[in-house]
């Protein structure tokens, strides 16, 4: 059928009201919000953005309500979806954006993919990957992955994907969204090592919209995270405080769930690799501790620092 790609929405778009389909690769997810109210009668009050890429740039694409259900999970990055019946909309000025892998892509920002079970009622289509043809144009996903010896000397809040052995994992703590709210947000502290330093990656990784694999870290499995962000200098002592937490786009994934996955194909996480073939379990398996626990940062050693 006749294509249109997002570089020709955003120029034409409000000239318009049907729009001809589309085909895109989805290169970033974020966690599944819910906003229910008990005044607000909707049957499933749930919404996800997705970044989804073609030849011309990127855009938001949100889907909504019902849909999320049936489709969230399906939808992973790299996923290539072929689009019919959506709305456009302006974009919400408030959401977050992800870090691209590819800095030269353009984004286009004004504007936002809708997607409902009604008004028009979205046709959506997975392409499996062995069909995906080269003339498509479509972007591969591409990713930020650092090494640990790389970490102190980078910015606060710099974005970037994580890969390590895991040597500790705390228990779920939960920290109040807001004050005096019933609402909580679901976290639990991790080490991981590359082999490229002596000091692990301190990770916070918050409960995303995968229960299945937050629940499951534990020591000695391969984690990767993407989309964390660097939290630099929170004490006198800087190299001793920076640590790695989640955003809203970030997605863990442990042994067991990385095949497929379009990260395998990464320099450093072939390096990685590489690395824990040199290694002995048994040596590791010493080194690791689960549970407890984790104050972090760590007060001073004597009351006179602190």
């Amino acid at each position: 059928s006749k294509l249109t790609n997002l570089g020709h929405l955003e120029m034409t778009w409000r000239s318009r009201v049907h729009f001809h389909p589309l085909l895109v690769r989805i290169l970033h997810k974020s966690r599944l919000r819910y906003y229910g109210k008990p005044e607000k009668k909707v049957d499933m009050p749930y919404q996800a953005y997705f970044e989804v890429a073609d030849g011309s740039g990127m855009m938001s694409m949100v889907l909504w309500n019902s849909l999320c259900p049936e489709w969230y999970h399906s939808m992973k990055v790299g996923t290539v979806l072929l689009l019919a019946k959506y709305a456009i909309k302006t974009s919400y000025p408030f959401k977050t954006h992800p870090t691209p892998g590819d800095s030269q892509m353009k984004r286009f920002a004004t504007i936002e993919i809708s997607l409902n079970v009604r008004d028009p009622p979205t046709e959506i289509s997975i392409i499996p990957e062995e069909m995906v043809k080269p003339e498509w144009g479509l972007p591969e996903v591409k990713y930020r992955f650092i090494t640990r010896s790389e970490l102190d000397d980078l910015p606060h809040n710099y974005s970037c994907d994580v890969i390590g052995l895991v040597t500790f994992v705390g228990r779920a703590e939960r920290a109040r969204k807001r004050e005096h709210s019933e609402d909580f947000w679901l976290y639990r502290w991790a080490h991981a090592i590359d082999g490229t330093s002596d000091q692990p990656f301190i990770l916070e990784l918050f409960a995303t919209s995968q229960p299945d694999v937050f629940e499951r870290i534990h020591p000695m499995t391969y984690l990767v995270c993407t989309q964390m962000r660097v939290i630099q200098g929170l004490s006198e002592n800087p190299s001793r405080t920076v640590y790695l937490t989640t955003s809203n786009e970030s997605q863990i994934f442990i042994t067991g769930w990385h095949k497929g996955q379009p990260y395998t194909k990464d320099a450093k996480v072939k390096n990685f690799i590489q690395w824990t073939k040199s290694q002995s379990e048994a040596d590791q398996i010493k080194k690791t501790v689960i549970g407890g626990y984790y104050p972090f940062p760590r007060p001073p050693d004597s009351f006179v620092k602190y």
